[in-house]
């Protein structure tokens, strides 16, 4: 699929493999989202521009690279924020910016409750962190508030996918990168991912 990136790394699939477990305890759930929140940022990051510099080491002066300062994570809310804090410990002058969408439980619907993003978002590569890409009601959502503030590049880091909503997010916004741990199989009725992480 044009534009989805599935990470392929041994820590990636035994982390993933714990979150999965239905007998796994909250401190282990906790750990093991921060692991794959962190690799998948540094996948996510791999196309981050960077700026040659010169430093002195004790011995001699040398190239090096630094960081363009171009990021702002947008967590969705609630789910969102186990993953920003984890990519923070990685990029910590990232500025972030929030929307807050809450499910409808009948009808799968997304419905927004807060906003507040960054200033000059519109030079930044934004990157929205959602764990689970389900239906994608919830991202296409965010995605279409972050283009109103005329945001150029966006990707969308989330653990696992289900196909459908990796399909309805590309039909609305089909430039926008995914970066997933895994492409699950299928939605079931209640529109949770199979075999997903539960909810």
């Amino acid at each position: 699929m044009k534009n989805v990136y599935v990470a392929d790394h041994p820590l990636l699939k035994h982390s993933l493999t714990l979150l999965r477990d239905k007998n796994s305890t909250t401190e282990t759930f906790r750990r093991h989202t921060a692991i794959v929140s962190q690799i998948m940022i540094i996948e996510a990051t791999r196309e981050l521009t960077m700026l040659p510099t010169k430093i002195h080491t004790p011995l001699a002066e040398t190239e090096g690279y630094k960081i363009d300062k171009s990021i702002v994570f947008v967590p969705v809310l609630r789910a969102g924020i186990s993953m920003l804090i984890p990519a923070r410990e990685f990029v910590p002058w990232a500025p972030v910016g929030f929307i807050g969408l809450e499910r409808d439980e009948k009808t799968a619907v997304a419905r927004e409750y807060y906003q507040k993003f960054p200033s000059e978002i519109s030079k930044k590569h934004v990157l929205v962190l959602d764990p689970m890409l389900a239906t994608g009601g919830s991202l296409i959502d965010t995605i279409s508030a972050i283009k109103n503030k005329a945001a150029q590049i966006i990707s969308v880091v989330c653990i696992v996918a289900a196909p459908e909503g990796v399909k309805n997010l590309h039909e609305k916004h089909p430039e926008v990168s995914i970066f997933t741990a895994a492409i699950d199989s299928y939605l079931d009725t209640a529109k949770y991912i199979h075999p997903g992480l539960g909810d």
